[in-house]
């Protein structure tokens, strides 16, 4: 029987890497308590106008920046999903903390996947160039990959320069963009257009699929303020007001 969705990974694993990705993103929004939205000082300032300038409830407002603040762990299930799926194709899988991301399984390719370009600073990519190389050293066949998932051009390119002012190269040793990836290991030029496409379809199908949670009802941090402007009477805004700026002059009156 033909795949429904993608024909380099069954469709079982494409919803497996979905599924995996869904319990990330609740649990990351169950896991965010009302602490850790206030560990930085909230603007309330901000978010009124948010509110106000973009004709939103309140709650929307909160939403929205419990979502923001989650972003960063977020990003990282992303590029997890990617890892996944990519060590669905035939011939290759995941490291599962190996110290590489993605291999072949006959070890001629090594690859560390980065969702966006722009994540690592100098010291980061001098460590990842390091790696890399010994892989290449150690496998004599092997072609090693820095992976920008999100890249700013589509290459391929040796991965060579200067780095922490230091000269680095090998002749083996590679950076390639998210598309050119999907079409290496797949041998499909537009796979990761392909994946793409399909996702809006396969996720709705998974969603259908499963007695999914209501998603206001695992934002923690949201609950808890909603929570407590109940009890206290305040709007969500002056109840976040009052939490984080009790002490200055008047805002005890709240």
């Amino acid at each position: 029987m033909a795949n429904k969705y993608l024909d380099f990974i069954s469709d079982e694993h494409l919803l497996e890497c979905i599924d995996n990705l869904y319990k990330s993103y609740l649990k990351a929004k169950a896991g965010f308590t009302k602490k850790k939205l206030y560990s930085n000082k909230l603007d309330t300032f901000k978010l009124t106008f948010d509110a106000k300038f973009n004709d939103l409830s309140e709650e929307m407002v909160l939403q929205n920046e419990m979502l923001r603040q989650v972003d960063k762990s977020i990003n990282n299930s992303i590029g997890t999903f990617h890892e996944e799926t990519l060590g669905g194709i035939k011939g290759y899988e995941v490291g599962n903390l190996s110290g590489y991301d993605i291999k072949a399984i006959d070890n001629t390719l090594f690859a560390d996947i980065k969702n966006k370009h722009n994540t690592m600073n100098s010291s980061a990519a001098e460590s990842l160039f390091q790696k890399l190389a010994r892989y290449a050293d150690s496998h004599k066949k092997a072609k090693c990959y820095w992976v920008q998932i999100l890249a700013k051009n589509s290459f391929c390119d040796k991965w060579s320069g200067d780095i922490n002012g230091k000269e680095y190269s090998h002749s083996r040793v590679y950076k390639i963009s998210g598309d050119k990836f999907y079409a290496l290991l797949t041998g499909k030029d537009k796979a990761f257009f392909e994946l793409y496409k399909v996702l809006p379809k396969a996720i709705s199908d998974y969603l259908s699929g499963i007695e999914h949670e209501d998603s206001q009802g695992n934002d923690s941090a949201v609950t808890e303020v909603k929570s407590a402007s109940a009890e206290s009477n305040r709007g969500i805004f002056d109840q976040i007001t009052f939490d984080n700026f009790s002490y200055y002059m008047g805002f005890d009156e709240l």
